[in-house]
């Protein structure tokens, strides 16, 4: 039929089974393409299930039971109903139930069978028994009885046996109950109390016990556990000498912070018990450790604790460096559990006193010597709930071995901040005489805070937020001795609303200690002769201000002026002692091999932050005076030019003309007063490579990390291993030496190379007023000043270039005169003390110079005013000119060189009379006047700027971006108003200073 019906046929019927394809493939296809998927559903939890219900762990939903079926008691599988067999089980709900016959109503323990209750059934639908009757089901060799049995257990002195907790099969009677009424019962007047059996009779009080759980105010309440416990553990242990019951007693005076009161509590009955035991022999020797009792107190005799912390050192050495040298801390601890039981014996290794998760490596760093540690976290309530379900109590002890390599522990004392004495916080005095230690502890106790049933949420549960491990190093020990370490605990009472949002702040701690009090006493003495001596340096210099202002009167003015030359040598003497006391921890600390200093702590550093805070404020306020003393300087700029020849100039308002003198280019003077301008912030380092080369140092090579409080010298640190915070003093100490060491450097390399074979500003100045043919005359105290010889040997300067050239040539050939004052000699600076009557002719000019505030008020002041101006500035010049070139006898001057004496002390032991005195400096001093000639006084002020924020904020960067920013300000002020007051004394346009 294909074949006759060709292919045109074949082609019809292909494309008719294509289209039903595609059309199959469309109906398919198109309705999940055009539908966008969800990936959302109901949110179901087991607890919302209803009784028939069960929560697929898989589909994370309640579905429904099969017939005859119920929710089992987790709610995630399904159980058959009363009066049903079970007869398939293939795991979780896909079970299949029948339902018994009438006559075998009741269903088998495992409820795989159906049986006979003759007694009844359970609400389960399983066979009752009486009390102190066990059921049996089945015969010796496992075959089922058609109807089960109850049998009574035996009670009688041969036996002793009740039934168990299951009901399933007979065992003795717990101990008490026979010791008590020789039987299984308990029957008045005996005491049945925490499923023990007391005789009434017997010693224990009969005072009523209490159950209250000790807290903060408002959390004290009665616990379940106290409540259901305490009396049978304090019975047991005081009656039987139960081992484990006078465990679990302590644990629960533990629970209690250790509190004693009048109270009939756990801590009361502990020490009732320890008291009335005196008898017994003492564990190790050690008194406060009775035979069967744990040793929880050191007894509570005033001053007690100090003799423990302080009397006894380990007889063990411990060092930072070496193979075979003891560099780690051994702590050991034994665990029991809130019943009494031991647990086991522990290493403090691996975080286990520390609530806050981290790696082994930065949890075990704690316990190495040398290394303070600090560890801050939060943590969910939730977590701690599910981690610590019931407490674990340790005993800490330390491991050591000793001079006969004989293995050992020493028992730590514990300082619990919690515990009340008579209702008084004592743990918490300042006074270690009246502290109270203990020995055991525990970090999360979420059992004694259970009202009503322990099997309730903890209405309140308590836990160590803060511990802290401290070592105190023997006083003036050469070998790493220490007295006993000291655990100081802090619990808290958290009160348990909503565990999945509340959280608590946990803290762990170690922290070396020694006494500071030599140190102490060292540092004051040398603060006192320091200070005795920066007492007589302010004494000379004041003295020496007073020759120099020309004053032999002791006024106020001389007082501040003492106290601000005081301030300025005290803080010199703040900062050697604070450097010395850095670099002193710094080496001794991290170069020592066997221990014999360690660090102050944080509270002992205070000090010491004190003294750096008082060397920076008075060393800012020294530089403020300087600062202050350079911008009002007086200063004059004189010319020696001479007008060449004459001109013809037109007289205005009479229409003629008539000779006058070529004026004198006050361009020079300009460009001398603007060089001066230039020099005034000129230093001997560069500030933003000072602060970038210590940056660099300090955060990229890693000096940064000797600062750090261990005993490592490493500059590097692994990124996995545990920093520890950092020292103050180091931190100090660090940054000083590295800032002191680079300053230092750049100044070698400006005075030793710079200078030498670059560009010498200062020199270059004095050159140019050689070349320009102005002198300077600066003074900076009424009496005392500086004065700048630049008189030109060729007689003028203002000349083309040829000329000039030709002088200069003239010069290095020495064909011409030398360039200093005297004839023949090269000094052409000077130190000057002016007489008062030279002075005073100065003033008179200076007073008609300067009386419109100089020239930025030119263009608002009368032509007069100006015209008075100018002639007083031409007065000054020639006052100044013939005064240098001995034209007044009366106000003459005579030069000298100055006595050794005086250029170490700094003064001047000839007082200028009638004559003045020049003195020969080759050192040039006019450089005081300036930021060049203060290089270690602004030094050190950026470094004690920078020290500051550094300890305010403990972050170099941060410190070295604001030093380089005050750095600028300072620079700026000392540019602006040194400008206006340069323009003010000397009649220099402001707008030509640059």
């Amino acid at each position: 039929m294909e074949t006759l019906a060709g292919p045109g046929a074949t082609m019809a019927a292909w494309s008719v089974l294509t289209a039903r394809a595609l059309t199959t493939f469309l109906m398919l296809v198109l309705p999940r393409v055009s539908q966008a998927p969800t990936f959302s559903f109901p949110f179901q939890q087991p607890e919302t299930c209803s009784h028939n219900q069960y929560f697929d762990i898989s589909a994370l939903s309640c579905v429904s039971c099969r017939a005859n079926q119920k929710q089992d008691a987790r709610g995630t599988s399904c159980v058959c109903l009363p009066g049903f067999q079970m007869i398939s089980n293939n795991g979780g709900p896909d079970i299949i139930c029948k339902k018994c016959p009438e006559n075998m109503n009741g269903i088998t323990e495992d409820g795989w069978n159906c049986i006979s209750c003759p007694n009844g059934l359970t609400a389960e639908g399983k066979c009752h028994c009486p009390t102190g009757h066990i059921l049996v089901e089945r015969d010796v060799n496992g075959s089922l009885l058609s109807q089960a049995t109850c049998v009574l257990c035996d009670g009688n002195e041969n036996s002793f046996t009740i039934a168990n907790a299951l009901g399933n099969t007979c065992v003795r009677c717990e101990p008490t109950f026979i010791n008590a009424s020789r039987s299984c019962e308990c029957s008045e007047p005996n005491i049945l109390t925490g499923a023990l059996c007391f005789s009434s009779s017997g010693r224990f009080p009969p005072r009523v016990i209490s159950a209250a759980r000790q807290g903060e105010p408002g959390m004290s309440f009665i616990s379940e556990w106290f409540a259901k416990y305490l009396q049978s553990a304090a019975a047991a242990c005081w009656v039987y000498t139960n081992l484990t019951s006078c465990q679990a007693l302590g644990n629960m005076c533990v629970m209690n912070m250790n509190s004693y009161d009048s109270a009939l509590d756990a801590c009361w009955l502990f020490q009732f018990i320890f008291e009335n035991t005196a008898g017994l022999s003492t564990v190790h020797s050690i008194s406060f450790w009775r035979q069967n009792l744990p040793w929880l107190f050191y007894g509570d005799q005033s001053g007690l604790a100090p003799q423990i912390l302080s009397s006894t050192p380990l007889p063990t050495n411990f060092s930072f460096k070496g193979q075979s040298q003891t560099t780690e801390l051994k702590f050991v601890a034994a665990s029991y559990d809130i019943r009494g039981n031991f647990l086991k014996w522990q290493t403090l290794e691996g975080g286990v006193l520390q609530l806050c998760p981290d790696t082994e490596a930065r949890l075990n760093a704690a316990y190495s010597f040398g290394t303070t540690y600090q560890q801050n976290c939060e943590i969910s309530l939730s977590k701690i709930l599910t981690d610590f379900p019931t407490p674990v109590f340790y005993d800490i002890y330390l491991e050591y071995t000793d001079e006969n390599e004989q293995q050992n522990i020493w028992a730590v004392p514990v300082l619990n901040l919690n515990l009340q004495h008579y209702k008084m916080f004592v743990n918490q005095d300042s006074s270690s005489s009246k502290w109270l230690l203990t020995r055991r502890i525990f970090l999360v106790d979420a059992v004694s805070g259970r009202e009503n049933d322990l099997g309730n949420q903890p209405r309140v549960i308590r836990i160590a937020t803060q511990i802290s491990l401290s070592i105190h190093l023997v006083p003036d020990t050469k070998n790493g001795n220490i007295y006993p370490p000291l655990i100081t605990i802090a619990y808290s009472d958290i009160d348990v609303k909503d565990p999945y949002s509340q959280s608590v702040k946990i803290s762990f701690s170690v922290k070396y200690e020694m006494n500071q009090g030599e140190a102490f006493i060292q540092t004051d003495i040398a603060l006192g002769v320091l200070g005795g001596l920066a007492v007589l340096s302010s004494l000379l210099k004041t003295a020496g201000w007073k020759r120099r202002i020309g004053s032999p009167m002791i006024d106020l003015q001389t007082v501040m002026k003492f106290l601000v030359y005081y301030a300025g040598n005290l803080a010199n003497v703040f900062f050697i002692v604070t450097m010395g006391t850095g670099l002193y921890w710094l080496i001794f600390f991290k170069a020592q091999k066997s221990v014999s200093v360690l660090l102050p702590v944080p509270a002992q550093e205070e000090r010491f932050v004190t003294y750096v805070g008082c060397a920076f404020a008075l060393k800012a306020l020294r530089f403020l005076h300087k600062l202050i003393s350079q911008i009002t300087i007086d200063i004059f700029f004189i010319d020696w030019e001479r007008p060449k020849g004459k001109v013809l100039k037109a007289v205005e308002g009479e229409g003629g003309v008539r000779s006058a003198t070529v004026p004198v280019s006050i361009w020079r003077t300009y460009f001398v007063a603007n060089e001066w301008n230039e020099i005034q912030t000129v230093r001997k380092i560069n500030p933003l490579f000072q602060v970038l080369t210590v940056v660099f140092f300090l955060e990229i090579v890693g000096f940064k990390n000797l600062a750090l409080m261990d005993s490592s010298s490493s500059l590097s640190r692994s990124p996995s291993s545990y920093i520890p915070p950092y020292s103050r003093i180091l931190r100090y100490a660090v940054s000083t030496t590295l800032w002191l060491v680079i300053g230092v450097v750049q100044i070698v390399f400006f005075a030793g190379f710079y200078e030498r074979f670059v560009e010498d500003k200062i020199r270059q100045f004095v050159d140019l007023c050689s070349v320009s043919n102005i002198s300077v005359f600066l003074l900076s105290y009424k009496c005392f000043g500086y004065y700048i010889h630049g008189r030109s040997i060729h007689g003028y300067a203002d000349t083309n270039m040829e000329e000039m050239n030709m002088n200069l040539k003239r010069e290095a050939e020495n064909l011409c005169s030398q360039r200093g004052l005297v004839p023949n000699t090269d000094g052409q600076t000077f130190q000057i003390a002016i007489s008062s009557q030279m002075r005073q002719h100065y003033d008179r000019i200076h007073e008609t110079l300067t009386r419109k505030n100089g020239p930025a008020r030119l263009l608002s002041s009368s032509a007069s005013t100006f015209e008075q101006s100018i002639k007083a500035y031409h007065a000054m010049n020639k006052f100044l000119g013939s005064f240098i070139d001995h034209v007044h006898k009366e106000m003459d001057y005579i030069i000298k060189d100055k006595l050794l004496l005086e250029r170490i002390l700094g003064m001047e032991f000839m007082e200028p009379m009638e004559k003045s005195i020049f003195y020969n400096d080759e050192s040039y001093s006019f450089s005081r006047m300036l930021y060049y000639g203060n290089e270690a006084t602004l030094l050190i002020f950026d470094l004690l700027f920078f020290c500051v924020v550094d300890l305010a904020c403990q972050n170099f960067i941060l410190a070295a971006f604001l030093t380089y920013l005050q750095q600028e300000i300072f620079r700026f002020i000392r540019n602006t108003v040194g400008q206006k007051n340069l323009a003010s004394k000397t009649l220099v346009d402001q707008r030509f200073l640059i």
